[in-house]
């Protein structure tokens, strides 16, 4: 049976079914678990090289004294240090909220704290099982994962509302 999303892209536009299409096939791959190799190739090394063509064919498109500027070099270090001083202050205040709730809450949750979805939240898990292999803080640590990325969208919007 079809369902209503489906007909309404259907009746949108041809290259949305296409990409609906591939999407089913990508979660039918997967859900089914008969051919696990497969899935595995398409979720580790096929996704590699695939983001090696993309970035490729940006990098080709992009001329290198426009790029290579100060302006974009000052970008670039401006977020690498708003990056670490958001996770260093994470850190800070997990250690902080476990000082205050004498134990019961993991520090290194409060890592998870930067808007890198879902990648802290997964370093965090992985080095909480590093620490203890009965530590699951997967799920626990997608909690600030996503505040992070909501703080991200707000701060946007105020520099937004500012500089206009």
């Amino acid at each position: 049976m079809i369902c209503q999303g489906t007909i309404y892209i259907i009746q949108q536009d041809n290259t949305l079914t296409l990409i609906n299409r591939k999407n089913r096939l990508g979660n039918l791959i997967r859900e089914v678990k008969i051919v696990p190799k497969l899935v595995d190739n398409l979720q580790n090394t096929f996704m590699y090289g695939i983001t090696i063509i993309l970035g490729l064919t940006v990098g080709a498109k992009a001329e290198g004294n426009l790029f290579l500027s100060p302006t974009t070099l000052l970008i670039i270090f401006l977020g690498l240090i708003a990056f670490s001083i958001g996770t260093l202050s994470g850190v800070l205040m997990g250690k902080l909220m476990y000082w205050l709730t004498k134990g019961k809450i993991n520090p290194m949750i409060g890592a998870a704290g930067v808007s890198a979805v879902p990648m802290a939240a997964r370093v965090v898990h992985l080095e909480g099982q590093k620490a203890d292999p009965h530590n699951y803080l997967l799920m626990y640590a997608m909690g600030p994962n996503v505040a992070g990325v909501i703080g991200s969208a707000v701060a946007a919007g105020v520099l937004l509302a500012f500089f206009q």
